[in-house]
């Protein structure tokens, strides 16, 4: 297999929470809209690697502002981070999105996360 990216992780999570949960957890507030993240547990199951090949992986993300950790809460996407995972999601996975939140929502967040 090759190496794991944070591309690679963001493109798994939004696998899992668009296919698998169907579910779209979202915190908005003045730094911006935030998605619950998948566990690092079951990014590496779902991936097929032991979990601390990807604990490297959210270590980086969260020095490049992508994710946030919070003790006993969870993970959760930045604000930067929600622009990235939310143009892989407009690339790779529009109908998912469009079927779980309506189009029309879809297009609100779209506008305010994208632009």
């Amino acid at each position: 297999m090759a190496a794991l990216t944070t591309d690679m992780i963001l493109a798994a999570a939004a696998r899992i929470l668009l296919e698998d949960d169907r579910a779209l957890l979202l915190t908005c507030s003045e730094e911006g809209i935030r998605i619950r993240f998948p566990t690092t547990r079951r990014l590496a199951e779902y991936l097929g690697v032991p979990h601390y090949y990807v604990l490297p992986l959210f270590a980086t993300m969260e020095e490049e502002g992508v994710i946030t950790r919070t003790e006993r809460v969870g993970i959760s996407t930045t604000a930067a981070g929600t622009r990235r995972l939310f143009l892989l999601i407009e690339d790779a996975h529009r109908t998912e999105a469009e079927r779980l939140l309506g189009r029309d929502l879809y297009e609100v967040l779209k506008k305010r996360i994208l632009g």
